[in-house]
């Protein structure tokens, strides 16, 4: 692939091998026959450790609380979390039609590589072109019934599965998760600046992590500094959804598998304007 690709073949003129034809719509996975989505949000992060799956998982539930049916695809395959924070453990079972994804106890639908998996402890050891084509898989093979909002939990970083995703499904735009500390708006900026690149919507951010309340006094503290988060999103011109705050309440859901019980209003902001952008 030429340096001076920008992988948007709508737009680039340099002739590489990984050059398509057609529209960029053409280019897409094409969903199983019986499937039908309606919206499909990806949730990205430059790096790890903000709390990625669980802004998803919360979104996911949020959503399907307002009466949508939603959906969780799992990309994240080497690090997969969304089975464990719904508590599903069920295998994902097939028909001659195709795959069909794990129901949770509120009726979200969701796929993810641990839930093919003999255990979910089995390490996914795999090399970038097999992790691709699995998250194109979940997309084509698996049957999504009346989906309205689908969320991609995406690997942090910008290499090859969030690429695939940005190339392969249709997404309607992108929510970034990231956290307060000093190093962030690089981090920020080189996910806007891939989403720029694609062509893909960036709906808005997320900051998670934000701060903590004291349960004693209710006061706010800042363990990584007051926010930069409104410089960032005015340089790179992105919506602010919410700022979270750091709840072990939050943690420990996901940890027994509880995620569709939490009760969290600093995510409620964002629900209702992802839900006005996606009219």
């Amino acid at each position: 692939m030429s340096e001076e690709c920008t992988h948007n073949c709508e737009s680039c003129d340099v002739s590489c091998s990984s050059r398509t034809n057609g529209t960029p719509q053409d280019n897409k996975e094409k969903l199983n026959p019986l499937s039908s989505v309606r919206k499909v949000i990806g949730v990205v992060s430059g790096k790890g450790g903000v709390g990625k799956s669980i802004v998803t998982s919360m979104l996911a539930v949020m959503f399907n609380r307002k009466g949508y049916h939603t959906a969780v695809l799992d990309a994240d395959i080497t690090g997969p979390s969304i089975p464990k924070a719904f508590g599903t453990k069920e295998n994902a079972m097939g028909t001659d039609n195709g795959i069909l994804p794990v129901t949770t106890a509120s009726g979200i639908d969701i796929m993810s590589v641990n839930l093919l998996l003999e255990n979910e402890t089995d390490p996914v050891i795999w090399r970038g072109p097999i992790l691709a084509g699995t998250v194109k898989q979940f997309w084509s093979d698996v049957i999504w019934k009346d989906v309205d909002y689908m969320f991609v939990d995406m690997p942090p970083g910008t290499g090859d599965v969030p690429l695939t995703v940005f190339q392969s499904l249709p997404l309607d735009g992108i929510v970034i998760v990231t956290s307060p500390q000093e190093l962030v708006s690089m981090i920020v900026a080189k996910a806007v600046n891939m989403a720029n690149m694609m062509d893909i919507p960036i709906l808005g951010i997320i900051e998670n992590m934000s701060w903590f309340e004291c349960p004693d006094c209710q006061k706010r503290f800042y363990p990584f500094g007051e926010s930069k988060l409104e410089e960032t999103a005015k340089e790179h011109g992105i919506d602010i959804l919410a700022r979270l705050p750091i709840d072990p309440a939050n943690a420990k859901a996901c940890d027994e598998g509880k995620i569709e019980s939490v009760l969290n209003e600093h995510i409620t902001p964002a629900v209702d304007k992802l839900e006005e952008k996606l009219k």
